[in-house]
């Protein structure tokens, strides 16, 4: 479990093809030391597991589903990422809970600075939108955001300098592609209120049937 609130950027040091997926480390990181192998950091809001570590580097195996259905597969060297440690109990819940499972992938579609601020709108699958409602939160390559407003297609965010400065975020152009979460609630509203089994609830939820 995560919160969305990136704790730092670091960029892809190295991708390395395997029989199935990849190998994927970044770093520097400056928290590195911290790390065990095993646990959990979201790269771009995506839940992986660390598989190594070596001089303030980060390694992970990244399978072809993840691959296929997030932006990691769009990946270079030198591409730079957003990264979170797993939520402890007892920490702070400053941004909202997210899972670290990606619903899908939405294309920025207009950005509009003004000033130090800015506001984004992001073309989406039908399917997300209707898991969003304004003044709800989306995870936006792991980054905790407030939706503006929600259309049929596509949302809006206003994003703050802070934001803009120390996440990816910042950098992102017309076309990019970026990794979604909904918010957990509004995946437990969204099945209910069409009738849900109880199977169906627990995947919107991500529980283990």
């Amino acid at each position: 479990m995560f919160t969305g609130l990136v704790e730092s950027r670091a960029v892809v040091a190295e991708l390395a093809s395997q029989p199935a997926g990849c190998r994927l480390v970044v770093g520097p990181v400056p928290w590195a030391a911290e790390v065990a192998a095993g646990e959990s950091i979201a790269i771009n809001g995506c839940c992986l597991t660390v598989v190594g570590i070596a001089s303030g580097r980060l390694a992970f195996d990244v399978g072809p589903e993840t691959l296929a259905r997030t932006n990691l597969g769009l990946l270079k060297p030198g591409s730079a990422v957003n990264l979170e440690r797993s939520l402890r109990v007892g920490d702070r819940l400053g941004g909202h809970f997210v899972t670290g499972h990606i619903d899908g992938t939405g294309t920025l579609e207009q950005r509009i600075d003004t000033g130090e601020f800015s506001t984004f709108w992001f073309r989406v699958p039908r399917a997300l939108t209707a898991q969003m409602a304004s003044k709800g939160s989306v995870a936006v390559d792991g980054v905790s955001l407030t939706l503006v407003e929600v259309e049929p297609q596509r949302f809006s965010v206003m994003l703050i300098p802070h934001t803009l400065a120390l996440t990816t975020l910042g950098t992102l152009r017309a076309g990019d592609v970026v990794n979604l979460e909904t918010d957990l609630l509004a995946k437990y509203v969204s099945a209910t209120s069409r009738g849900a089994g109880l199977a169906e609830i627990r995947g919107a939820w991500n529980f283990e049937s």
